[in-house]
């Protein structure tokens, strides 16, 4: 089955969910000049308060903040939805949020409106304290297209220019912490590893939604795309 259906099934809760693989220990690494830091959508809206808020967003920050001084390279990423967005609830009569529909790039989960273009819920959380970031990355923004992955949008045709960018500039490893885990960390580690990097993402700098065991299963995605799962502390 191509890769793009599994992820389709975890997502959607349309498939059988694997069993938790459990955490690996890994020995310590320090960043080279060729690792990043992928900062995912740690934005007001998924923190407590915020119109989508996962459970313990706001814990990641300090961590996220400490392990940037490890890294030479850092990238933040920033959902950044148009007004009447296709993936929001509101755009469709009748739907409510978390309902899911056909879109012509394939089902839809369908949100609460969130992370609207300039508004205060799509800033990034005020306490990141990284003034090395090198780049904002904006996804979500074509009106008619999701993009839950920060290399390339939904219909696995638009691209952010992500993956050209660490390319070009010799980037060849990418540890991703952010929110959430199984929506964004997730679909952005596996399109990383597409892309031929090589990546980790970093559990306890993340958090997840577990909409309907996507947790578990998102887990189980990325451990079959040779992500590795690692913990602030093997960072040094």
């Amino acid at each position: 089955m191509p890769a793009s259906m599994k992820r389709r099934q975890f997502l959607f809760g349309i498939g059988s969910l694997a069993l938790l693989t459990p955490s690996v220990a890994f020995p310590a690494v320090k960043p080279s000049d060729k690792a990043v830091l992928l900062v995912v959508d740690v934005q007001n809206c998924f923190l407590p308060g915020g119109t989508l808020a996962v459970n313990g967003g706001n814990e990641i920050i300090p961590i996220i903040n400490a392990l940037a001084q490890k890294f030479k390279n850092v990238i933040f990423t920033q959902d950044w939805h148009t007004p009447g967005h296709a993936s929001f609830a509101s755009s469709h009569p009748g739907k409510t949020p978390f309902e899911t529909i056909e879109l012509p790039y394939g089902k839809q989960v369908l949100w609460p409106d969130h992370c609207i273009q300039g508004s205060e819920d799509a800033k990034l959380a005020a306490g990141l304290d990284i003034p090395h970031a090198q780049l904002i990355i904006r996804k979500g923004y074509h009106n008619d297209i999701d993009s839950y992955s920060t290399f390339i949008a939904a219909d696995r045709k638009t691209k952010t220019g992500l993956t050209g960018y660490v390319q070009e500039r010799g980037l060849s490893e990418v540890y991703v912490c952010g929110l959430a885990t199984d929506f964004c960390v997730s679909w952005s580690a596996i399109d990383a590893r597409r892309a031929g990097l090589h990546v980790s993402v970093i559990e306890d700098a993340c958090r997840g939604i577990d909409l309907n065991g996507s947790l578990e299963a998102a887990w189980h995605l990325m451990d079959e795309a040779g992500v590795k799962r690692i913990q602030s502390r093997d960072i040094t």
